[in-house]
């Protein structure tokens, strides 16, 4: 893999350095986000290819399966290298209809804390991000405030945030370092959108300016779940010029859009992982950028 590094929480007394290119998980679990994945050995595998590649940022959540994605890590990869960072979310929870719910209030996030620490097999847990989720039972400022003090207590090293509005990360700034913004970001979706499940999901692109300013790396969540079904011929005419796919291209678009993105494309395909991979070999030139913007 041919990438660049970042630095997360460079002004901390922790600061991370992790290669510009990750993995999300949550594509490993079942139909729906939901359950164990169809191929449980490809799955396996795809977390040991990561390590492999020389990835070392992994995305996951104890809501994604229920708990299969960390469940898997675990068993691929504990005892985990010394350099890996896991990145969990939590302030959401599955109702048993599949649905998607706010868990937000301090006692709900602690045990989801709880929860990742004894299913990853951590006695901290590396970065964790606060994910807003519409319907929440207590304000933004009272869940980020139970993230912070958990920091204190030494169950989380850094704190991030998730499909935060600009205001929601300036407010959490104000009350802590923030390590990391994960909010949807592709070429095809830059901006808030409300999707068929409900709520809205927040853009990347209402908060890069704030991410670049502050030096606070951007992860981007669906990027290719947003891009690769509306065609765009932009990328189409790019992926021809550098015989690339075009799930390639969205992703080089998003390593040359800015040194502060952090891509985390996930698949449950180890043939779809190593394409993704061959995405950061690919060198837009400044007149591809400009056509694609």
């Amino acid at each position: 893999m041919n990438t660049q590094e970042i630095t997360i929480a460079a002004e901390s007394k922790n600061p991370l350095i992790v290669k510009r290119f990750g993995y999300g998980t949550m594509r490993l679990t079942g139909e729906g986000i939901w359950g164990e994945p169809a191929n449980r050995t490809e799955a396996l595998q795809i977390l040991k290819q990561c390590i492999t590649s020389g990835i070392n940022f992994i995305d996951t959540a104890d809501y994604y399966g229920e708990d299969v994605t960390n469940r898997l890590i675990a068993e691929a990869l504990y005892p985990y290298p010394t350099d890996l960072v896991i990145c969990t979310k939590v302030g959401g929870a599955r109702k048993p209809d599949k649905s998607w719910v706010a868990f937000n209030r301090p006692r709900d996030l602690r045990s989801s804390i709880e929860n990742n620490l004894s299913t990853l097999k951590l006695e901290q847990i590396t970065l964790v991000h606060f994910r807003v989720i519409a319907g929440g039972a207590v304000p933004f400022e009272e869940s980020m405030q139970a993230m912070f003090d958990m920091q204190k207590e030494g169950k989380i090293l850094h704190v991030g945030v998730s499909n935060v509005s600009p205001d929601e990360l300036q407010t959490a700034m104000a009350m802590g370092n923030i390590a990391t913004v994960e909010n949807m970001y592709g070429h095809a979706q830059r901006k808030s959108v409300t999707l068929a499940h409900g709520g809205t999901t927040r853009g990347g692109e209402e908060v890069l300016a704030i991410c670049e300013q502050n030096q606070i790396p951007l992860v981007p969540y669906f990027s290719l779940f947003q891009s690769m079904p509306k065609k765009d011929s932009r990328i189409a005419e790019i992926a021809k010029k550098y015989n690339a796919t075009e799930a390639q291209i969205n992703l080089a678009w998003l390593l040359h859009r800015s040194p502060w993105i952090l891509p985390i494309p996930g698949t449950s395909s180890l043939k779809h992982f190593e394409e993704n991979l061959k995405a950061t070999e690919i060198k837009l030139s400044e007149e591809d950028m400009m056509f694609l913007d």
